[in-house]
């Protein structure tokens, strides 16, 4: 149940990287972005104590080493965060660090009074479009991300804007020329969220506008410049981190599908066992009387294991299992196959 709605915002302070200072709602200026937008819906100039300390580039050690002790000199009623993504895009990510720095992070946080709101993200393949294995081994990480996420805020009893489901999080409209920071309706969007999170933890907040207003107009040709002049390059960048996590990640793939397969071969030999299929290998019950009345008139012993060619009928089909399986059987283990068309 929300707590009631009577405490004012004092100070409200911004951490985290580029998303929060701003990156992708270009005013006259510079960046504005949801943080202001959310300092506005809590007061606006004059009646609160504003500190957006994030950082382009910034990652949960910048957080955790620069940002939050200039934080926790501000105290402040509210802080909202969004950070990692830059973690995932490194060589050097490391889930138990971030888990760590975050902890400590919300836990200072909280325990010096403030409410704390942070940003679980989303599939950000998605937008930013990556050829598939880059996908496969961001998506991984973001999903780790996430899961350090939400054991450090549900510890802290912290708050959390899920990005993944926030309506039109994944409308091209949301996002800026750059598709890696949210345009203006996309900070708006984010602006929105990070508000009624507050609000719900008691705080006054009035509910931030969606309809644009102030911010640079993006164009065609916007779009088509920044791919060739800054998107290719930074992909570029970014994969040569990335892209052997992403070979691992689709090699690690391929060898679980394989060790699923022979398992599942595995398990179906045993099933065939388990209806009376003699325990020794190559031996069936099909011609076993009449391999055995040729090896009683035989002076040689046949080894174990090997049924002799001559014990073998030549009807076509024959198995080695008690009887042929009927063919309403047959198709249903057939379509129990994961490679059955």
């Amino acid at each position: 149940m929300s707590e009631p709605r009577t405490r004012p915002v004092r100070a409200l302070v911004a951490l985290g990287d580029s998303t929060t200072v701003g990156m992708g709602d270009r005013v006259p200026g510079g960046w504005r972005g949801f943080a202001r937008m959310l300092a506005d819906a809590c007061g606006g100039p004059g009646r609160i104590r504003y500190a957006n300390l994030s950082a382009s580039g910034a990652r949960v050690r910048d957080v955790h080493e620069v940002q939050l002790p200039a934080a926790l000199r501000l105290r402040p009623d509210a802080v909202v965060l969004v950070v990692g993504m830059n973690d995932t895009l490194r060589s050097d990510f490391d889930p138990a660090s971030l888990r760590r720095r975050l902890d400590a992070v919300v836990g200072e946080l909280t325990r010096a009074g403030a409410v704390v709101v942070a940003a679980r993200y989303h599939d950000h393949g998605r937008v930013f479009r990556l050829p598939a294995p880059l996908h496969r081994a961001l998506r991984k990480r973001i999903e780790q991300v996430n899961a350090v996420l939400d054991e450090v805020l549900a510890r802290h009893g912290a708050r959390c804007v899920d990005l993944d489901a926030l309506p039109g999080a994944y409308e091209l409209d949301a996002w800026s020329v750059d598709r890696l920071h949210p345009s203006e309706f996309g900070h708006r969007l984010l602006a929105r969220a990070m508000g009624e999170q507050l609000a719900a933890a008691g705080l006054l907040v009035e509910p931030v506008a969606l309809r644009c207003s102030g911010g640079a107009r993006i164009t065609a040709w916007h779009h088509a410049g920044w791919l060739v002049f800054r998107g290719v390059p930074w992909l570029v960048r970014r994969g040569s981190d990335l892209l052997p996590h992403g070979v691992a990640v689709v090699v690690r793939e391929v060898l679980a599908l394989r060790r699923e397969r022979r398992e599942l071969r595995r398990i179906r030999g045993g099933a065939f066992r388990g209806r009376g299929v003699p325990e020794r290998a190559g031996v069936g019950r099909v011609g076993s009387e009449r391999a055995a009345s040729e090896r009683a008139g035989s002076d040689r012993d046949e080894p174990d294991g090997v049924a002799p060619d001559r014990a073998v009928p030549d009807r076509p089909g024959a198995g080695r299992c008690d009887a042929p399986v009927p063919a309403a059987r047959a198709a249903a283990d057939v379509g129990r196959h994961p490679d059955a068309g």
